[in-house]
């Protein structure tokens, strides 16, 4: 399996329980790294793949309709979404906020699912689209 990466996506959104974070959207950052088919790099043909771009702007398309409780509800949802919308086999997502409390650079969660429950890559196969420490 191959897989795309996306980096440091920095969007605004409605995403908390306080008041504060329900009135005004706030910082997200999002790092994602998902599977593709191997046949994409074998006829160099954008239709076997999946469009960064395209998913790019769903997210965002989506944060700017909607409000989140939490981060692992986002979290959940973008997954589903490139299951269903852009039918990957394989999604790691990490969504944080940065600067929200005081002393600490960001908090997030991030999430590893396979589509029909299958396991993860070998170990160590992905790293990139995920926070650095």
């Amino acid at each position: 399996m191959d897989f795309i990466f996306i980096e440091g996506m920095l969007v605004d959104a409605h995403v908390g329980i306080y008041p504060r974070e329900r009135i005004a959207s706030q910082p997200l950052e999002i790092n994602m790294t998902f599977g593709v088919p191997d046949a994409a790099a074998e006829r160099d043909d954008i239709a076997d793949t999946i469009s960064y771009d395209l998913v790019v702007d769903r997210i965002r398309e989506v944060l700017a309709q909607r409000q989140f409780n939490l981060l692992e509800t986002l979290g959940e949802f973008v997954v589903a979404l490139m299951f269903e919308e852009f039918n990957a086999p394989w999604v790691r997502v990490s969504i944080a906020k940065p600067g929200v409390l005081r002393n600490v650079r960001r908090v997030g969660v991030y999430i590893e699912r396979g589509r029909n429950g299958e396991g993860p890559p070998a170990a160590g196969a992905v790293q990139m689209g995920m926070p650095r420490s």
